[in-house]
Formats: C-alpha cells, sequence, structure tokens
C-alpha cells in the first residue's frame, strides 16, 4: 500500500498537466495510466493527427508550386511514410512527458485503476493488483469514438479516429460520418492525399457548432476542393465487406441512395471512459455517463475530483489541461479561478483552418443582446495575398451597449494561431476600444482581427 496526497488516474493532458501542477506546490503525487503516457491527445490525437495535416498541407503546395513560381517535378505521396512521421511525432512527445514525470518526482503506475473506497485505487497489471491510498484523486479518463450501433469498427473498412491515423491502406473512396473538427479534420486529410471524400451530416450544416457563416463558408471551400458534402443526411445502413463498405444513405430530400466506398470513417461523438472505474459502488453523480462537478472540478464525493472528456463539455484538450490545473491548486488550498466556457477557443485544423471563441451571432440574439458585427475578409490583407492564402474571413460579435467581445469566428490559414488574440481579450474582459487602440504589426494576418473589430463600428480601413 502507498499513501499519497494526489493520485490521478489518466495522463492525457488533463492528468498529466493536475499532476505537474500539483508536485510543483509541493504534493507527494502518483499517476496511473493503463496505455501510455500522454493520454489519446498526444498519442492517438491532437499531436499526431496535426503531423499527418502537416504532410497533406506540404503535398499541397507541391502540387501547387505553379501559384509561387515554382517547379516541383514528378510528385507523389508515401502514406506509409507520412503515417510513420506521425507515429515518431508522438513517441517523441510521450518520451517527453516520461521526462517531465520523472523531474517533477511524480510516481508512475502502470496499470487499470479501479476505485475500491474513498480515497483508495487499486491499479491492477497483469493479473497483479497493487492498492494506492491518497487523501485526493483526480479522474481524468477521457474518452473514446462512438460506434454506429449498427455498424461498429473493424479497423479494416469501417474506422474510428484511432484506426484513420495508421491506415490498412490508401483509401480511394472515403466516406466520413460526421462533420465535427474530428470528421472534418480526416475529411481535409484524405480529400488532400488524393482520396475521393463523401462527408455526411445529420445536421442542416457541416461544423455545426461554430458561425453559421463560418459553416456556409468551409463548405463551399471543401466543395471547391472535390469534396462531396451531404447535410440534413443520414446513413441508414453501413456494411463492410472484403473489398470495402456498401452505405444507404438517406438525404434531406427523404430519397435513400445505396453507394460504394473503400473505407468509412465514423466521427460521431465520443463515449466517457467511466465504466469499470468504481463510480456506482460510491455514488458519484453522473449525467448520462459524464461526471458532475462544481467549479472547481469537484465531485459530490469528498476528495474526489474530475476533468475533462468525463465532465461537461467542451470536449477540447486545452478544456481539460485547464481544469487540471484548477483542480491542483484548490487541492493544495489554493484559490484558483473557476474556468469560464465562453472563453474556451475551439479550433479545426483543415483546410482552410476554423477557430473560434464565445458566442456565435445567432447565439448571442437568442441570448437577448443587441449585437454589432464586423466582417473582414482575407483578401482585404496584403500578408494573406502574399501567402496565396486570400480564402477566408474573420468575424466579430459584440455588445451593442457595452462593447464587450462575445464571440470571434475565423475561417482562412492560420486562424488556430490568431484566435488566442480574441481569447486573451475575452478573458481580460476587454471592450471594442481596447482592440481599437491596440497596434497590430504589418505586414500580418493579425491585422485582419483589427480590421473586424473596426468594421463592427463603421470604421473598416481597407475595405
Amino acid at each position: 500500500m502507498s499513501d499519497y496526497d494526489l493520485i490521478v488516474l489518466g495522463s492525457g493532458p488533463g492528468g498529466y498537466v493536475a499532476a505537474i501542477r500539483a508536485a510543483q506546490l509541493g504534493l507527494k503525487v502518483a499517476i496511473v495510466e493503463r496505455e501510455n503516457l500522454g493520454g489519446i491527445c498526444l498519442n492517438w490525437g491532437c499531436i499526431p493527427t496535426k503531423a499527418l495535416l502537416r504532410s497533406a498541407e506540404i503535398y499541397h503546395y507541391m502540387q501547387h508550386a505553379g501559384d509561387y513560381g515554382l517547379t516541383a517535378a514528378n510528385i507523389s505521396a508515401d502514406i506509409d511514410a507520412v503515417v510513420k512521421r506521425s507515429r515518431g511525432v508522438a513517441k517523441q512527445l510521450n518520451q517527453g512527458v516520461t521526462h517531465l514525470m520523472k523531474k517533477n518526482k511524480i510516481t508512475i503506475h502502470m496499470g487499470d485503476g479501479k476505485l475500491t473506497a474513498a480515497n483508495t485505487l487499486t491499479v491492477t497489471k497483469d493479473g497483479k493488483s497493487e492498492e494506492l491510498t491518497a487523501k485526493n484523486i483526480i479522474l481524468a479518463t477521457g474518452a473514446r469514438a462512438r460506434d454506429l450501433p449498427f455498424a461498429p469498427a473493424d479497423g479494416k473498412r469501417i474506422w474510428t479516429y484511432r484506426h484513420a491515423m495508421v491506415p490498412p491502406e490508401m483509401p480511394k473512396k472515403l466516406l466520413v460520418i460526421g462533420s465535427g473538427a474530428i470528421g472534418i479534420e480526416f475529411a481535409s486529410f484524405y480529400n488532400d492525399m488524393g482520396a475521393e471524400v463523401t462527408v455526411v451530416e445529420m445536421l442542416d450544416r457541416i461544423v455545426p457548432v461554430e458561425d453559421a457563416d463560418v459553416s456556409t463558408f468551409l463548405e463551399k471551400a471543401l466543395t471547391k476542393q472535390g469534396m462531396t458534402i451531404m447535410t440534413g443526411a443520414g446513413v441508414e445502413e453501413l456494411k463492410a465487406n472484403a473489398t470495402g463498405v456498401s452505405a444507404k444513405i438517406k438525404g434531406k430530400d427523404g430519397k435513400v441512395v445505396a453507394s460504394e466506398f473503400t473505407h468509412c470513417i465514423v466521427a460521431i461523438g465520443i463515449v466517457p471512459n467511466t465504466e469499470n472505474i468504481g463510480l456506482e459502488a460510491l455514488g458519484v453523480e453522473m449525467d448520462r455517463g459524464f461526471l458532475k462537478t462544481d467549479p472547481m472540478c469537484r465531485t459530490n464525493l469528498p476528495g474526489l475530483w474530475a476533468i475533462g472528456d468525463i465532465t461537461a463539455p467542451p470536449w477540447l484538450a486545452h478544456k481539460a489541461s485547464h481544469e487540471g490545473v484548477i483542480a491542483a491548486e484548490a487541492i493544495a488550498g489554493g484559490h484558483p479561478h473557476a474556468m469560464d466556457p465562453k472563453n474556451i477557443p475551439g479550433c479545426t485544423y483543415c483546410h482552410p483552418q476554423v477557430a473560434s471563441v464565445g458566442l456565435t451571432e445567432a447565439k448571442a440574439k437568442e441570448a437577448g443582446y443587441d449585437v454589432k458585427v464586423g466582417n473582414f475578409p482575407f483578401l482585404g490583407n496584403g500578408k494573406a495575398i502574399a501567402l496565396g492564402e486570400a480564402e477566408g474571413f474573420i468575424k466579430t460579435v459584440f455588445d451593442a451597449k457595452t462593447g464587450e467581445l462575445l464571440g470571434a469566428h475565423m475561417v482562412g490559414a492560420e486562424v488556430t494561431e490568431l484566435i488566442q488574440g480574441y481569447t486573451i481579450g475575452k478573458t481580460a474582459e476587454l471592450v471594442e476600444a481596447d482592440f481599437m487602440h491596440t497596434v497590430f504589426p504589418h505586414p500580418t494576418l493579425s491585422e485582419m482581427m483589427h480590421e473586424s473589430v473596426l468594421g463592427a463600428y463603421g470604421k473598416m480601413l481597407h475595405m
């Protein structure tokens, strides 16, 4: 039996960050992981997918070298080499997390963890068990992909995101079910790599959590790239065979059409990893499988905390990491600030990229705000034109009465890097004058952020 101040179950971006912060604050910390340090995000999600997308981006630029006055001949893509690079990136970062655990004197216990009593966690590996105790336990077990109930993923023809990251072969004709961030990113990757891609979304627009203007623009851009986008549609039947996948798709017109694909990616949401870890026996409160927590990440059981994808949305890695810091500081006796979900940015790394923070224009109006809206196109920005990336726009939504920034929504090159400027502004509760009086460097893409704010108040300069 080992006694700790804190045990963290799960070593994803929420768990390992919580462990590090707690150790920095002087606590004796252990972390329990059943598979790979770094969790899904680092090993099978956020990071390696960006490595794949980077390869696809470079391949895209090579194919369009002539647009930049360059010549590139005999261009080809090796999917195995692309995947190998991606796995190498994941391995490097996994080793980095291992180093951070050692540096911060955090004890690592590999195996399956289960709460067996209050403040007690039993870790089992290879048939052997050990009992760990702690004053506090943070649950950070994450989530997994949701399967279609009538066609579970087989890893051969029907894939989840995990299978799509290490494909047994390059798909020729790919069906992607679901147009959230995961679905659209893989659709973008495989489209750039040469697959014929069809995206099916049951709602009336793709990336449905984004602002409607962003959804409309992105659908047009992806269609222009050669994708087939079907919104208001659903897959009623999906069957895999030795050579591909047959699907019956019901379109928005109500007609069902049979189609054939070589592969299918299912990206219809997540399932929290809350089963078989002892929650029911201890009476931990849950809502549809997700744990209920207070603003400091406490559950209803004293000494038990929960962060990340097993709690309320948004289900994002950076949200989990920030929650990990909040929980660790609260456990150590500090007084951290609660996190406001409206100040959490979201990013989708397709081509073009999508990024947003705060309320959409529609949600702001639904909430009763009288809004001022600015919209500035990439086509009006010198840096975007010089980069050959004049596709996209930046939209800002302000409270007309107070000047508060309610939301910002972007689509275009590198917007996933730009969004943090608005995120800082929202967190600091800046108003329109603060953005207007800020000097933005020239020539940069960030100037569009300034112009969008100016546009909301009729002061736009370059359009």
